[in-house]
């Protein structure tokens, strides 16, 4: 296990004499495109790597992976690799980092999910090392930041790590997320709605204050925008092509938004309510056994808006939700508004939650409480209208 100390950007930019700064971070690269994953090797010639290690699950090792490998091994990179467990928890890091340890490698690839390339970036940071994400499923906005969420080995949120530099690459191949699941597509829709939601009310609050004790950026805000008006514009598009495995200009712009709009938006633009509500349903056994981050994501968005008091902005995102088949209220989480014990272990998580002091208001755990039940009765209210086939065909 490594000795490296755990970085905090908040002590790097904090500055106690005068205002706080303004930061805008983001990876080198980003590459993004149909069969990208077969000048893997090409690419990190940019990079000067030699010896590769590479981390994804067992099923990702005989799939995508062996694309990459391949790749490698034509450019002359040697390479070494490991099985992922399925979660980004302490315990899973060291034992990545002991395996990789001893194979002298100078670049790490992780392929997967957004707990495989989180749990990348943690062994890469302990190796001293430079780490290429490559997302295989456009299901949240972990790829491109410095930070990483961790867990239990039971899947229950437990923090965050930062890192001084954000990866060195992120390849994104959009056939291979083509022909995963539509539920992940549409998970990422859900957290990359949050990225605006959030973003404009850290840019309104002085006292706001993005994950690395910053400022948000008018760029970050910028593109927190057009990630927003993408989702709206070809979010259903996008998932008409991704259910035909097709690869189009609808399916690569919420890509984009999912992966990179979203990542630089929320990593520097801030977070508030909706990622505080999202994080603390994975303390619900059924919510974490069944649903996505972005499922979860979608309804903490609409508890936000309904804490902001912003009904038709709520209303607008729930339409959206419905018809793509996020889940819109809490019995589309498994989750009885009866269950009073689950509802205040979720109002009591989310008002201790750092990013929501982020918010104009103080979120207690009443306000919390209130939030995610009015956030329900809109749900129930926008499924009488439109209805949730959307949401079963997802779940068929």
């Amino acid at each position: 296990m490594s000795d490296m100390p755990l970085f905090f950007p908040q002590t790097i930019y904090s500055n106690k004499k005068g205002p706080v700064p303004r930061v805008m971070i983001a990876p080198q690269r980003y590459i993004q495109g149909a069969g990208v994953l077969a000048n893997t090797g090409k690419y990190l010639q940019l990079l000067g790597a030699k010896q590769v290690g590479i981390l994804a699950s067992t099923r990702g090792l005989n799939a995508d992976a062996k694309t990459v490998i391949k790749s490698l091994r034509e450019q002359g990179i040697e390479v070494h690799t490991a099985a992922f467990d399925g979660e980004c928890s302490l315990q899973e890091i060291d034992t990545q980092v002991d395996a990789f340890s001893d194979k002298f490698v100078d670049c790490l690839i992780a392929i997967g999910g957004g707990k495989c390339v989180d749990a990348g970036k943690c062994i890469a940071y302990r190796l001293g090392i430079e780490v290429v994400i490559i997302p295989t499923l456009a299901s949240n906005d972990a790829p491109t930041s410095a930070v990483s969420v961790l867990y239990t080995p039971q899947g229950v949120s437990s923090g965050a790590e930062f890192f001084p530099q954000n990866p060195a690459m992120v390849i994104v191949d959009t056939q291979v997320v083509a022909n995963a699941s539509p539920r992940y597509l549409v998970a990422g829709m859900g957290d990359a709605m949050a990225t605006w939601y959030e973003a404009r009310v850290c840019l309104k609050n002085p006292n706001a204050t993005t994950i690395m004790g910053t400022r948000p950026t008018l760029a970050a805000n910028a593109i927190s925008t057009i990630c927003a008006e993408t989702l709206y514009d070809v979010g259903e598009a996008a998932l008409e092509s991704v259910k035909a495995n097709r690869v189009d200009e609808a399916l690569e712009k919420i890509v984009e938004a999912n992966t990179l709009l979203s990542g630089l938006g929320f990593e520097s633009g801030g977070l508030a309510v909706a990622h505080a509500v999202a994080q603390s349903y994975t303390n619900l056994p059924v919510v974490h056994a069944n649903y996505l981050h972005g499922e979860m994501v979608a309804m903490g968005v609409l508890t936000q808006l309904m804490i902001e008091g912003d009904v038709n902005e709520a209303n607008k995102a729930a339409e959206f939700f419905a018809k793509v088949g996020l889940p819109i209220h809490l019995g589309q989480l498994s989750v009885e508004v009866t269950d009073l014990e689950s509802l205040n272990l979720l109002a009591k998580e989310t008002s201790a939650y750092a990013t929501v002091s982020n918010m104009p208001m103080a979120i207690t755990e009443a306000v919390a409480l209130a939030g995610v039940i009015a956030a329900h009765e809109l749900g129930l209210h926008v499924e009488d209208k439109i209805g949730n086939a959307a949401y079963m065909s997802l779940r068929a």
